[in-house]
């Protein structure tokens, strides 16, 4: 009888072994369970350093968190004045971003985003000042007073093409080739030096198009346009209407910075 009791106990003994040998191959029950991780939790808000201003470029701490082995990815975003109603800004994903002209007037987010094993978890930071202009003060106008270079004018300063001449005039039937020149000029009447002006009759094919001029110290440009078989236009064409256009190399024809005007000369069909 003691025997049978022995066997039945080393039996049972056998089973329970066995399960607990499977039960931490398969990492199960309450001794063999491995341990999980909990997502990453934030502790300390990511911050921003940088001026405020059009160009600069501010970066962004991770903050602080709990969690293994976190992982981060990083997004900009553009507020209004109070740091509300953000949105993402297309393609600013690393841990710095340089304010666009876009950015001035409204106030700028970093979100750091910490991943482990078991989850995400996004953390904002405060907002930052309204970003302004770059350049002295919000004028885009240089300090000083005098002639200006137009690499030291940006927006809101626009350039101004505020005088003309032409040679000969009246314009006549019998014109050959035009002497063009035209004044530009930024920030209160001070003359801009280095800006391009581009010239065309209209309606075209009345003279020819010259290369973009580039204006000198005192402002003034100075185009050359031979006639075409275009000219005159009708006949009893009083005007030569001229496009011109004064822009800042590097930026678009129609943005930046950038002027447009029609100006007009008088034409004598008798001449």
């Amino acid at each position: 009888m003691l025997k049978l009791h022995t066997r039945a106990a080393l039996l049972a003994l056998a089973v329970v072994a066995g399960v607990a040998g499977f039960a931490a191959i398969a990492g199960l029950g309450t001794a063999g369970t491995a341990a999980r991780l909990a997502p990453p939790v934030n502790t300390g808000l990511p911050t921003v350093s940088g001026s405020a201003q059009q160009s600069q470029t501010l970066t962004t701490t991770n903050g602080t968190w709990t969690g293994a082995g976190p992982n981060f990815t990083y997004a900009w975003l553009r507020c209004n004045t109070s740091g509300n109603n953000c949105s993402p800004i297309n393609g600013a994903t690393s841990r710095t971003y340089t304010l666009r002209g876009a950015d001035v007037g409204n106030t700028i987010r970093s979100r750091v985003t910490a991943t482990n094993g078991d989850g995400s978890t996004s953390a904002t930071s405060a907002p930052t000042a309204v970003v302004t202009r770059s350049g002295p003060g919000a004028t885009g106008c240089p300090t000083g007073t005098g002639p200006v270079n137009v690499s030291t004018v940006s927006p809101p300063a626009r350039l101004l093409v505020d005088g003309q001449s032409l040679a000969p005039v009246p314009v006549g039937r019998s014109t050959q080739s035009l002497t063009a020149r035209f004044h530009v000029s930024a920030c209160g009447g001070r003359a801009v030096q280095g800006a391009l002006v581009y010239v065309t009759a209209v309606p075209f094919n009345q003279f020819s198009i010259a290369p973009e001029a580039p204006t000198g110290a005192d402002g003034w440009a100075q185009v050359s346009m031979n006639k075409l078989r275009g000219f005159p236009a009708a006949r009893h064409q009083q005007l030569l209407v001229m496009f011109v256009r004064a822009r800042k190399q590097g930026e678009d024809v129609l943005g930046g910075i950038s002027s447009r005007r029609l100006i007009s000369f008088p034409v004598n069909l008798s001449r």
